[in-house]
C-alpha cells in the first residue's frame, strides 16, 4: 500500500520520534510510506477555539496534499478526528482513507501482532479524541496484548479525560492540574513502568506532572511501543 504520513504539528515539533517510530513500523509491515513535505496543521486548535475560517484554508490544504494515496496514517487521535469527522461540518472534503494508526494496522491491514517485543509493565490512557471521536474501542489494547514480553495493566479512571484538552489547559489552569493529579493516581497505582496513549499531547500533558512529582514513570506513544522489536529497541 502506498501510504502518507500525516504527522502532525505536535510530533513534528516536540516528538519526532513518534513519527520515524511510525515509519518503521509501517515499512516493516510492507506498507510504501511516504511523508509529503507540503503538509502543515490541519487547524484542529483553530477551529476547537472558534476561529472557523481560519482553519477553512488549512483544511483544504490538507485536502490537496493528501489526495491520491491508498491511506492517510496519523499516529494522533485528535488531529484524525478533526479531519474525519469534523473538517465536513466546515464543507471540506477529507481526504480518502484517513485513520488513526491503532485503526490502520487492525481494520485495514488485519494485523494485531506486529512482531514488536517491549519486556515492560504497560497500562493504556484511552485520550478522549481516540474513545470517544472516533471509537477506536479496544484496538490498542489488542496491539498491545500481542507484543511480546508486554505485560497489560489495567488503568483505573480509563475513560476520565486528562484535563489537557488542547487550549482548555491554558485557559482553565486550576481545573486542568487537578484532572491531571487524579490521572496520575490512576498511573500510579497501576504499578506500571509506562504510560502509553495514542496522542502525545495527552502525554505530554500527564508525564509532565509525573516529572515533576517524580514518579519513575515513562510516557510513550503507542508507536515507539510496537516498533520496538529485540533488534531495535525503544
Amino acid at each position: 500500500m502506498r501510504v502518507a504520513l500525516f504527522v502532525t504539528c505536535v510530533n513534528d515539533t516536540l516528538f519526532p520520534g513518534t513519527g520515524r517510530a511510525t515509519v518503521r513500523l509501517l515499512e516493516r509491515l510492507g506498507c510504501r510510506v511516504e511523508f509529503p513535505e507540503a503538509q502543515t496543521c490541519c487547524g484542529q486548535m483553530h477551529f476547537n477555539t472558534g476561529y472557523r475560517e481560519d482553519a477553512m484554508p488549512l483544511a483544504l490544504r490538507v485536502g490537496e496534499v493528501f489526495s491520491g494515496y491508498d491511506a492517510v496514517v496519523m499516529p494522533s487521535g485528535s488531529c484524525a478526528a478533526m479531519v474525519r469527522d469534523w473538517y465536513p461540518t466546515l464543507g471540506v472534503e477529507p481526504p480518502s482513507g484517513v485513520y488513526e494508526l491503532s485503526e490502520f494496522l487492525v481494520d485495514v491491514l488485519k494485523v494485531e501482532d506486529v512482531g514488536a517485543y517491549f519486556p515492560h509493565s504497560v497500562t493504556y490512557h484511552p485520550t478522549c479524541h481516540s474513545l470517544r471521536s472516533l471509537r477506536v474501542g479496544d484496538r490498542p489494547h489488542a496491539l498491545l496484548s500481542s507484543v511480546r514480553g508486554l505485560t497489560l495493566l489495567p488503568l483505573g479512571g480509563a475513560d476520565e479525560c486528562c484535563g489537557f484538552g488542547g487550549t482548555f489547559s491554558l485557559k482553565n489552569p486550576a481545573v486542568s492540574a487537578a484532572m491531571c493529579t487524579d490521572k496520575v493516581r490512576h498511573v500510579l497505582d497501576t504499578g506500571a513502568e509506562v504510560l502509553c496513549a495514542v496522542d502525545n499531547s495527552c502525554l505530554m500533558h500527564i508525564g509532565g506532572t509525573m516529572r515533576r512529582e517524580r514518579a519513575g514513570v515513562r510516557v510513550m506513544h503507542l508507536a515507539q511501543i510496537l516498533a520496538s522489536t529485540e533488534g531495535n529497541p525503544a
